[in-house]
């Protein structure tokens, strides 16, 4: 049988207790009962052994190095994984790095990442400065640009050791076009002023999407964009539009400042990069009333769960005034999930509502659930439903009848669909 080595010990956190056979302060003194013999004299200290080597601390770290395990440079990695079309790359301390490839995480052959690597890639890709609040904080989010592709950074403390998540964020914006996204996101990129929201859980494109139809915008509208973004992802090149980037952390204090400061920056339109709080959706719905456009993103899977979400910030007393703006100001939700397709790569189905009269009363009317008949049924104003989308995948063949279930998020509607009884 082979034998097994124990993982590395991991090194100490700042402030962390110290490891154990270190000596503790002593406890303080507790009174002791009256009558009791006098305690016996503490015995002498053992000689203490011979001090190992200490282990690297998290809060100091070496200066870097070239690894002598087999470890490939930050920039060598992210070079493969734009090559291999992935979309995040996976390190650790004491962990295998990985990507993810199609939705699915796999180890990419290389060894477990020591603590000198780890900062070196650090280096590769954040200042000192970044490096301090990481190790203060133990979290940071980022971005950084190779030139070739733009990464956005989330580092992070855990039980193994520190390690950070890199998502690729693609030099070249790609167009409506090449994302074959339904026409009607050029009509809603056509409005000038309003709401538009675009929602999906991480990594299901929204962002990508979104800067389709702003690089829409850009090559058809003389606009005045500012986007506000925690960290900035697509980086727009001004064209018919002029496009101001703002990085919170960076070029902004605090999120809530940006947005309010956007509004008096002469603004056609307002990209929220997330939508989080209810004082942001306050300040978007306040912004789309006074003429601008504004669009964002929230981590929500349908067009109706989103309209419930931004509901469920407000307090009962509250939600039939937000109602009403909603009702006002709204122009689109579109709602993105990703599926596999027979190709082996992944194809975007959506939830896409207008707020079309009929919707505007169902929303003042507090009937959400009821607008997915209304979607279902106006198609002629471009509305879908993620299994109308899904249906449409399959009869272009790109997915098969187990992933339409698979994915659906009505699976008996939709397999009432494929058995034609819809």
């Amino acid at each position: 049988m082979t034998q097994q080595h124990p993982p590395a010990p991991r090194p100490p956190l700042p402030g962390a207790p110290p490891p154990p056979g270190l000596p503790r302060p002593p406890a303080p003194g507790i009174p002791r009962a009256a009558g009791l013999p006098p305690a016996p004299p503490p015995p002498a200290p053992a000689p203490p052994p011979a001090p190992a080597p200490a282990p690297q601390s998290f809060a100091t770290p070496k200066t870097p190095r070239p690894s002598s395990t087999g470890q490939p440079t930050l920039k060598e990695l992210v070079i493969r994984a734009k090559e291999e079309g992935v979309s995040d790359i996976h390190m650790g301390v004491n962990e295998f790095p990985r990507f993810r490839n199609r939705g699915e995480i796999a180890d990419i052959g290389y060894p477990p990442t020591d603590l000198d690597t780890f900062f070196g890639w650090l280096r590769e890709c954040m200042s000192d400065e970044e490096i301090e609040i990481f190790q203060k904080n133990l979290d940071f989010d980022g971005a950084f640009d190779f030139g070739f592709v733009r990464i956005r950074i989330s580092c992070m403390d855990s039980l193994a050791g520190p390690g950070m998540v890199l998502r690729l964020i693609p030099a070249r914006i790609m167009t409506l076009e090449e994302l074959k996204l339904p026409e009607v996101f050029k009509k809603i990129s056509g409005y000038h002023k309003g709401l538009i929201l675009v929602t999906g859980p991480t990594g299901s494109g929204k962002s990508t999407t979104l800067a389709a139809m702003i690089d829409y915008i850009n090559k058809t509208k003389a606009y005045n964009i500012i986007t506000i973004e925690d960290p900035v992802e697509f980086v727009h090149e001004s064209k018919k539009s002029l496009i101001k980037h703002r990085e919170v952390g960076r070029h902004t204090l605090k999120f809530m400042n940006a947005l309010r400061g956007a509004l008096r920056q002469d603004p056609d339109m307002i990209l929220v990069g997330e939508i989080r709080d209810r004082e942001t959706v306050e300040i978007a719905l306040k912004a789309s009333q006074t003429g601008h456009l504004v669009a964002g993103t929230l981590h929500t899977n349908s067009a109706i769960k989103t309209l419930n979400r931004i509901l469920d910030m407000f307090g009962p007393e509250e939600q039939e005034a937000i109602r009403v703006s909603i009702s006002e100001s709204l122009v689109a939700i579109i709602a993105q999930l990703l599926c596999k397709t027979t190709d082996g790569k992944r194809a975007a189905f959506h939830d896409v509502m207008i707020n079309t009269d009929v919707v505007k009363e169902y929303i003042l009317k507090g009937q959400n659930e009821e607008i997915n008949q209304i979607m279902i049924k106006d198609t002629y104003e471009g509305m879908t439903t993620m299994n109308q989308s899904l249906y449409g995948l399959y009869q272009e063949g790109l997915i098969t009848e187990e992933l339409c279930v698979e994915n659906s998020p009505f699976p008996n509607e939709m397999a009432q669909m494929l058995r034609g009884r819809v």
